[in-house]
């Protein structure tokens, strides 16, 4: 009864925690904002999705790109209500409305980086990642496509990133033409500079890596695991599938970070070992990692 009554009083109350993830992603979108309108949009770069379809016709016709951002995700935002949930609808509509509110206003400011292609480059598009990635931390996007990549990877044989990669693929193209094929150039880079922030905010150096160790010394390295590294490890029966000899795999679960120290302790205990390991997410069971003492 104490182990049950501790642990609901821990859990976080439901509106406090939509609160906090409202909060976030208001942050995220000034964030995002203050790169677009301080440092991309100045130096002629573009992001993509529907921001950046917002951005060239922002250059045509010399409305706002705040003005096109909210305008074109209405129809998206509705899709994403439909098809992923009134939560989901709610954080991103605030995002997108901070986000369309934050490019008028910030409009009036004098950019923090002039004429420095590069250099708005890579800064513009760690801090365009960041805004980003905040947001879909704490459950909403900024950006409609997302919903529409979602909907056609339903009817599609594609992931929802590879439909997302095809649609840039397009707008990338285009903006050639509205721009130059200079900035359109720069303009990737950045968007891949921003992708690559998005993944370290969302998932962060903590990502997780799940590995099977082939082994006849599976208790020295699990006991090795253990004491060196603080992290727990599984031992699965297994056969061979040629002389049929019975042994254990180990499988264990640790950061990316703690890969090569991982690989050093096997390879130290037995140089013949075989390693396979894939990126997880992994959620629930004994793998924290404990103190080493």
């Amino acid at each position: 009864m104490g182990n049950a009554y501790t642990a609901k009083k821990k859990k976080m109350n439901p509106k406090l925690k939509f609160n906090i993830q409202l909060l976030i992603v208001v942050l995220g979108s000034i964030i995002f904002a203050t790169g677009l309108e301080l440092i991309v949009i100045p130096n002629g770069i573009m992001d993509g999705g529907l921001v950046g379809i917002a951005i060239m016709l922002s250059h045509i016709f010399g409305v706002p790109t705040g003005t096109f951002i909210l305008i074109l995700n209405i129809p998206f935002l509705y899709l994403g209500y439909k098809q992923i949930g009134a939560k989901f609808s709610v954080l991103t509509a605030v995002g997108i409305g901070v986000l369309s509110g934050a490019t008028v206003v910030l409009h009036k400011f004098n950019p923090l980086i002039e004429n420095e292609i590069l250099l708005s480059t890579i800064f513009g598009g760690m801090i365009l990642g960041a805004g980003v990635g905040l947001v879909i931390k704490f459950g909403g996007v900024l950006d409609g496509t997302e919903a529409l990549a979602i909907l056609l990877s339903r009817k599609m044989p594609f992931s929802v990133a590879q439909i997302i990669l095809y649609l840039n693929v397009v707008i990338f193209s285009i903006s050639a033409f509205v721009f130059t094929p200079k900035q359109a150039m720069y303009s990737i880079l950045a968007y891949y500079i921003a992708a690559k922030t998005i993944d370290v905010v969302v998932s962060g150096m903590s990502e997780t890596k799940a590995f099977l160790i082939i082994t006849k010394k599976h208790d020295e390295i699990s006991d090795a695991i253990s004491k060196r590294l603080g992290r727990s490890c599984t031992l699965l029966p297994a056969e061979g599938g040629y002389k049929g000899e019975e042994y254990k795999i180990v499988y264990t679960v640790t950061t990316k970070i703690e890969e090569s120290k991982l690989q050093t302790i096997i390879y130290e205990i037995d140089e013949n070992a075989v390693v396979t390991g894939h990126l997880a997410d992994i959620k629930g069971g004994s793998f924290a990692k404990k103190d080493i003492h």
